[in-house]
């Protein structure tokens, strides 16, 4: 199997995919029209990420299988474009939430403190304890959880080192959860707005949560909040942030942001990063040695597994559900030509297969084959697989329940 690495990638995963067998093409500083190239010369089996956009063009231009996000957001990927090819889409989800959460924690320490002012102020030459010595603390403060994920999860640990209390709101999150958790549940985002001193974000970018933290959810924030997102920037609708910082006192720490460069370096003049009220970092959460060595070793994992048994872990666009009305249950024995048998008539019959396995019992001398159909064959049709081959031993058809 050939692997193309369009990003930096730690040694020890290029190692680790050597190790496998696969031959590595680690090519990280590929972006844009040269990994278009690169794809079409080389013809690689498998694409690995990690900040880089993998475009329809890209997924076009060689015979790619499978592409894996190193990492966990995979918003960067048209996946919708690799479900159509039938590409594989995988990712590295949880491998970076420690890391994180410490730079989410960092963020709250740093606007409660002003340490990035206090280090500015110091490399001017200037001594201000009067200024610097006026801080809330965070010891009793109400932390707000956008999300309770893996990431939220950690930040939870952290908050109860810390003596915070947590109210959290996720679609996942029931009341059972969250007393598990040791936390309070908010119906919306907006209630954790309106009952936390500090909010931290922490969803995945996805058609439903685009700019889910909008107009409404500042407006109820506390004045003076501390605000973080280390989510992704698209999450947040930062016109609506940038009013609150202007007129609700409230101080962000943002590692993401609506419109932020897509290479390492460069310009960035977004209005926002030039407030007195942001301490923000560049897009660095996932960032730390830790991290990425467990993401390399999962991308390793993931690209084995799939060289070896054609299964990919961690896929991310895969139907969760199929157009299948009935599955057809054929018991058989196990020989040659009976499947391709039933095969043959579901296609005269222009049934369309969704899905289908077969599972042999102990022995090997008969199966059970499960093939779910989008619509019902006509009783002649079943008659027919019976009848036309002797090793079908029954035929059973099932209709799905929606």
């Amino acid at each position: 199997m050939k692997v193309l690495v369009a990003d930096k990638f730690e040694q020890s995963g290029q190692d680790g995919l050597q190790a496998t067998g696969c031959e590595l093409l680690y090519q990280p500083d590929l972006k844009d029209e040269t990994l278009v190239g690169a794809i079409a010369e080389n013809k690689p089996d498998a694409l690995v990420v990690r900040s880089t956009k993998v475009t329809e063009e890209m997924l076009d231009a060689g015979a790619l299988k499978i592409v894996v996000r190193a990492g966990a957001g995979y918003n960067t990927i048209d996946v919708g474009a690799a479900s159509r090819r039938g590409i594989y889409v995988s990712n590295c989800p949880g491998k970076n939430s420690t890391a994180v959460a410490e730079l989410a924690f960092a963020l709250i320490l740093a606007l409660d403190r002003r340490i990035a002012d206090n280090v500015i102020a110091l490399r001017r030459g200037e001594w201000n304890k009067k200024e610097f010595s006026k801080a809330r603390g965070l010891y009793g403060r109400t932390l707000g959880l956008v999300g309770t994920g893996q990431i939220g999860q950690e930040m939870i640990t952290r908050a109860r080192a810390f003596g915070m209390p947590v109210v959290a709101w996720s679609r996942s999150l029931t009341e059972e959860r969250a007393a598990g958790l040791g936390i309070e549940r908010r119906d919306d985002p907006v209630q954790v707005a309106r009952d936390a001193d500090v909010v931290s974000v922490h969803v995945a970018l996805k058609p439903e949560t685009r700019n889910m933290i909008g107009a409404e959810f500042f407006q109820v924030i506390r004045k003076g909040a501390y605000f973080i997102n280390t989510s992704r920037g698209e999450v947040v609708d930062q016109a609506a942030l940038m009013g609150a910082m202007r007129e609700r006192g409230i101080r962000a720490g943002l590692d993401v942001y609506a419109d932020e460069p897509t290479s390492a370096t460069g310009e960035f003049t977004d209005e926002i990063a030039m407030s007195a009220n942001l301490y923000g970092t560049h897009h660095i959460g996932a960032s730390t040695d830790q991290a990425q060595e467990a993401i390399a070793a999962e991308t390793v994992r993931i690209i084995k597994t799939f060289k070896e048994t054609g299964k990919v872990p961690n896929v991310v666009n895969l139907a969760a559900a199929t157009p299948a009305t009935h599955t057809l249950v054929v018991r058989h024995l196990d020989r040659p030509g009976v499947l391709a048998s039933v095969l043959d008539a579901i296609k005269a019959a222009e049934i369309n297969v969704q899905e289908m396995e077969n599972i042999i019992f102990a022995g090997a001398e008969a199966a059970v084959a499960r093939i779910n159909l989008d619509r019902a064959p006509d009783a002649d049709v079943l008659e027919r697989m019976r009848a036309e081959n002797r090793d079908i031993i029954e035929v059973n058809l099932l209709e799905l329940k929606s």
